[in-house]
């Protein structure tokens, strides 16, 4: 019984680290964009 009760706890705990896992990677890669976007510009503006 509390076998059960363990196996569907570490699996909710498991779906949500990936599902933060994942969130975190697409928060950073947008600012990374913009940042790369950024120096870009920066970069033209100094030509």
């Amino acid at each position: 019984m509390i076998a059960k009760i363990w196996k569907k706890v570490l699996l909710f705990v498991l779906i949500i680290a990936c599902l933060f896992n994942v969130i975190n990677k697409l928060v950073h890669k947008a600012s990374m964009e913009q940042e790369v976007k950024a120096s870009a510009e920066y970069i033209q503006e100094q030509n």
